[in-house]
């Protein structure tokens, strides 16, 4: 049922979200794991990865020579992602009120600083996708998001959580809890769900530009974000090659926290399989994909 229709000449239906459709055919265990694991939490399962970038980085070289300034290790590994997304739907899904949706798009969130320095604080990029964008695309919806909020003194995240700063303690503390309760029936308001850095299909962020390994980072149990991606700076690896002659080769690795609630190990055991084959063979995403697999209903 996973080539069911979802995107197109799909209509809402009562129980479903502003920011996902409800899922109504799964099997017995994956719509009562939400009330056994309730938070994120208690559903995280954490891996480490990491993919030898030959290839990546002969294709970051072709891309700036193309005119695609700055193009970089970010951009691919976000691209590798949203082709990953177009094939295997359920890695888009997320749990809400102890509910499974599918979400309506793909919603990257990034955490970023306008100046590399200590002082500087930081705010969120957040970024939509389509299942058919191309490593192309990808870099000029993220640049032109990235653009405007360098611009700009103030984000919509900023101004947001300005407003709930100016709340007292306690009436602070009321006023996050009726948010929850608000996401939790699917009534968060939809102005609140654009902004927000906890709501979104993926949440990455770059440990190369601080020249540390990657952290595994925690899932929110706050918002929808399932799956939590952090990579590191290249490392550089002696390895035989084919004639037994000792090379250098350089590796990139990263950590991937997912919800299990949302498929089972097998999927997402497939899922890291496609995604290093998209990292080896970066060429693969400057063309849409023949076909977009869509979750079941």
């Amino acid at each position: 049922m996973e080539n069911a229709p979802a995107a197109s000449g799909y209509r809402r239906r009562w129980g479903d979200r502003r920011d996902g459709r409800r899922l109504r055919t799964l099997a017995p265990y994956d719509t009562v794991s939400p009330y056994i694991m309730v938070g994120r939490n208690d559903s995280q399962n954490l891996i480490t990865d990491s993919f030898e970038c030959t290839a990546a980085d002969r294709y970051v070289r072709h891309k700036r020579t193309e005119g695609y300034e700055g193009f970089g290790i970010l951009h691919l590994i976000i691209a590798a992602y949203v082709r990953l997304v177009s094939q295997c739907p359920r890695v888009n899904r997320f749990i809400a009120g102890q509910k499974v949706f599918a979400a309506h798009d793909i919603t990257v969130n990034i955490a970023i600083k306008r100046e590399m320095n200590i002082n500087e604080t930081t705010t969120v990029i957040k970024i939509r996708f389509a299942p058919e964008d191309t490593a192309t695309d990808v870099y000029r919806k993220f640049t032109e998001v990235l653009q405007q909020t360098i611009k700009t003194a103030n984000t919509n995240f900023d101004n947001t959580a300005k407003i709930v700063n100016t709340i007292p303690g306690l009436l602070k503390k009321f006023a996050v809890w009726f948010l929850k309760t608000l996401d939790y029936f699917g009534k968060l308001p939809h102005a609140i769900i654009k902004v927000s850095p906890f709501h979104g299909s993926m949440f990455i962020t770059s440990m190369a530009s601080l020249g540390i390994p990657p952290i595994h980072h925690h899932l929110y149990n706050f918002g929808t974000v399932p799956v939590f991606i952090a990579f590191g700076t290249k490392r550089p690896v002696k390895v035989l090659d084919s004639d037994g002659a000792l090379k250098e080769k350089k590796y990139i690795d990263y950590t991937v926290v997912t919800d299990e609630r949302i498929c089972d190990g097998f999927y997402f055991a497939s899922c890291l399989k496609r995604l290093r084959r998209y990292l080896a063979n970066p060429s693969m995403l400057d063309t849409p994909p023949e076909t977009v697999v869509r979750d079941c209903t």
